[in-house]
């Protein structure tokens, strides 16, 4: 399937708040849904200013790709805070380090985000000693305090 410049345009945004960060908001238009992918979500996400793009979070199966199209921020990586821009790209591997970004600018952060659509998966919520574990559509969410680690 094939979106021009002007169909990705005409997308009606869908304004998304983070569950767990109130401060994180974004303006998302899906251009993988649009033509039907259903394995690699893939958005056009516009972050404004003032704002989070997520809670600070890691994956531990699913990967995400973020690429920079306009604006400014900042990403914060695991302890490491890196000014971004136009051009820029950020690489989320599998149990890599936990990630945001803020937008420190005046006009939208707009980034092209890309990331794997996996039945299950388990993020990490650091700063907030949160684990949400996902499985084919249902969420479960628990403090980190309470994650009893089984030996075998």
């Amino acid at each position: 399937m094939y979106l021009s410049a002007q169909d990705i345009e005409a997308l009606e945004g869908v304004r998304k708040t983070h569950f767990l960060n109130a401060q994180a908001v974004r303006i998302n238009k899906s251009l993988g849904d649009a033509v039907g992918m259903t394995q690699l979500g893939i958005h056009q996400i516009s972050v404004p200013p003032g704002h989070f793009s997520t809670e600070f979070h890691c994956h531990r199966y699913e990967e995400e790709a973020i690429y920079v199209l306009s604006g400014t921020g900042v990403a914060t990586l695991g302890e490491c805070k890196q000014s971004v821009g136009p051009g820029d790209f950020i690489g989320c591997p599998t149990n890599g380090v936990a990630h945001e970004m803020y937008n420190d600018g005046d006009e939208p952060l707009v980034c092209l985000v890309v990331g794997q659509r996996l039945a299950q998966d388990v993020s990490d919520y650091p700063r907030l000693g949160k684990r949400l574990y996902r499985n084919s559509g249902e969420w479960s969410l628990v403090d980190h305090d309470a994650i009893e680690h089984v030996k075998r």
